[in-house]
């Protein structure tokens, strides 16, 4: 693809705000530090969090995920303001990550409804969707004159929010993206990790022996894009993207880590690099045994055995969830602009055997290139080429392929277990059986789908979900116990993410495309035929499955009902897009007022349950 360079950042992070939030140090420094112990999560076996310093927040709002992304949506609007005057009149992208939303407004809601005592107030933002009106004010930007997206791809997805905003502008469909990512730390999310033994109970130790898992962090972090110049003074650049599906398992990695190497390969592809021209990688480094030794084997797998130095950015902030992996790449552009190779946090032996360096202090090199990559519940996995601002070769832009509908299913409304298991490949077709009430729809719509369409899907395609209610009705219930100060169930959480839908639809039906969920407001069906789109006309999937599912039961309808909002009919619906034959879905009809419904295509009109 052809280059997009950072023209402005902003960030928040336990270290502070700003440069502070991701700034790696000088040469000869030891890691930055951002882990503490914090009492109000006292009840977790080891309260060790990232928690943002509270005068590092510009922004008073009530919930906590909306207070960090407007405090750092302030931040880059004034950038923008001294640095590209007049870019609101500019075609715009805004494409945001995140894992849990409005979670801590969520929590409240909950507790108040079981109460009777749900506030309209609280109704209102307790979803996954509600910090992006105020982002969108913050930054002083009208919703209807800008491309607006938000990625539910659990911890990979700012990361995948990068690489999507670069897509739109190597298409010359947008002149300026903000992207990025926002989560802040909430009980519901710190009970579940907890829950799997996935924290770890001193200090993170990514890639070293005895290492027990990870620290919980908040942050938020936005980079704005523009398509590369040879000499536009770029904080850094982004040169490559890619990202793929394990089908493998909800929770687990594939043990080789082959979803992995296929996201870094495809990002290399993309940039048009070897793997000789990575000087090191920005690696996921969750500090869980499975998670490491999974990514250490891809590593070797794509790098063979040189040694590689790995920069485990999570042991010095936190795991950041939705902004990982815009705080992660910040970090890598500050070491690259500075020409710093950065230290990794984190103490004890080294896993033997391993090919992987782990720096214990900040090193000097000249490097230009290195790699990000991200994982997420599912089997979601993203990868980053980053680069330099300095770098002269801004690349070529990727060939546009036309995109056409080739089949659409009638909707489902119910669970259909036996069509599934009856469709279901590979030998992990047993996940569904233990499919949450979201997935079962999802997976039901698939399989509706492909018994219509006669026909075998590719192994690269992608699934992109589109759902306002997510999974407001599973977070209830696994939050409840939570509430009344009774263990929950570890087996509940998984599907709090709400990619886990789109995950458990790669996993039972062998596809290893792209898989991820989008909800930037109650509106989803444009949102997920637009991304879908535009995985498929830029290759990075040979088709998508697009599905709009909603669970949408007495919790949905209590919270949408008191802040005002339609409520959704439950159920789901499957449309396959691809490079033909079938009815060309042009994507100026994806782009217009999201109210509206999709009318004169075809076989969408009336997308999606109509």
């Amino acid at each position: 693809m052809r280059a997009a360079s950072v023209v402005a950042a902003a960030a928040l992070s336990a270290l502070g705000r700003g440069h502070a939030a991701y700034g790696v140090g000088e040469v000869g420094e030891l890691p930055p530090a951002g882990l503490a112990l914090h009492t109000e999560l006292d009840w977790v076996r080891h309260p060790l969090f990232g928690r943002v310093p509270a005068e590092a927040l510009a922004s008073s709002a009530a919930d906590g995920a909306e207070r960090l992304l407007c405090s750092a949506a302030l931040d880059l609007a004034a950038q923008l303001d001294q640095r590209c005057p007049g870019w609101r009149s500019l075609r715009l992208g805004v494409v945001l990550g995140t894992s849990a939303g409005a979670m801590q407004t969520l929590e409240r809601a909950l507790a108040g409804r079981a109460a009777s005592a749900l506030s309209s107030a609280d109704a209102r933002a307790a979803n996954y969707f509600s910090p992006i009106s105020p982002c969108l004010a913050t930054l002083g930007v009208d919703r209807a004159q800008a491309t607006v997206v938000q990625i539910l791809a659990a911890c990979a997805s700012s990361t995948i929010a990068i690489g999507l905003g670069c897509r739109w502008l190597d298409a010359d469909d947008c002149d300026l993206v903000i992207a990025g990512g926002y989560d802040a730390l909430s009980a519901l999310v710190a009970a579940g990790f907890d829950s799997l033994s996935a924290l770890t109970r001193a200090r993170p130790r990514p890639f070293r022996v005895g290492r027990d898992g990870m620290a919980l962090g908040e942050g938020a972090g936005l980079v704005a894009l523009r398509r590369a110049a040879a000499d536009d003074g770029a904080l850094g650049r982004v040169l490559g993207f890619g990202a793929s599906s394990d089908a493998f398992h909800v929770t687990a990695p594939d043990r080789e880590g082959r979803g992995l190497v296929l996201a870094a390969r495809a990002a290399l592809a993309d940039a048009a690099l070897p793997s000789e021209a990575v000087a090191w990688v920005s690696a996921h480094a969750t500090a869980t045994p499975y998670n490491d030794a999974a990514e250490a084997r891809a590593l070797s797998s794509l790098f063979g055995a040189r040694p590689l130095t790995v920069h485990p950015w999570k042991a010095a902030i936190g795991h950041t969830l939705g902004a990982a992996g815009v705080l992660e790449s910040l970090a890598v552009w500050d070491a690259l602009a500075r020409g710093v190779l950065p230290a990794a946090a984190g103490e004890g032996e080294q896993e033997p055997g391993s090919s992987l360096s782990l720096a214990p202090r900040n090193g000097a090199q000249s490097a230009s290139v290195a790699l990000k990559v991200s994982a997420a519940f599912g089997g979601c996995n993203a990868a980053l080429l980053l680069g330099a601002g300095a770098a002269s070769d801004v690349g070529v832009a990727r060939p546009r392929q036309p995109v056409f509908v080739q089949t659409v299913a009638e909707p489902v409304t119910r669970a259909d277990p036996e069509l599934v298991a009856r469709l279901a490949t590979g030998e992990h077709a047993a996940a569904a059986s233990r499919a949450d009430s979201l997935s079962e729809l999802a997976l039901a719509a698939v399989a509706r789908l492909l018994v219509g369409w006669g026909q075998t899907l590719s192994e690269a395609t992608a699934v992109v979900v589109g759902t306002s209610a997510a999974t407001l009705e599973l977070d209830e219930r696994f939050d409840r116990r939570r509430r009344a100060r009774e263990p929950v169930e570890p087996r509940r959480f998984p599907a709090t993410s709400p990619n886990l839908c789109a995950s458990l639809c790669s996993i039972c039906f062998g596809l290893r495309g792209p898989a991820f969920s989008v909800g930037a407001s109650l509106s989803v069906a444009r949102e997920a035929l637009l991304v879908a789109h535009d995985l498929v006309a830029a290759g990075d999937a040979p088709a998508a499955l697009v599905l709009v599912a909603e669970d949408a039961g007495e919790v949905v309808a209590d919270l949408f009902g008191v802040a005002g909002f339609p409520i959704p009919a439950r159920g789901a619906r499957a449309a396959l897009l691809g490079t033909g034959p079938g009815f060309l879905l042009p994507r100026a009809a994806l782009t217009g007022d999201e109210r509206l419904p999709l009318r004169d295509l075809g076989p969408l009109s009336g997308w999606p349950f109509g």
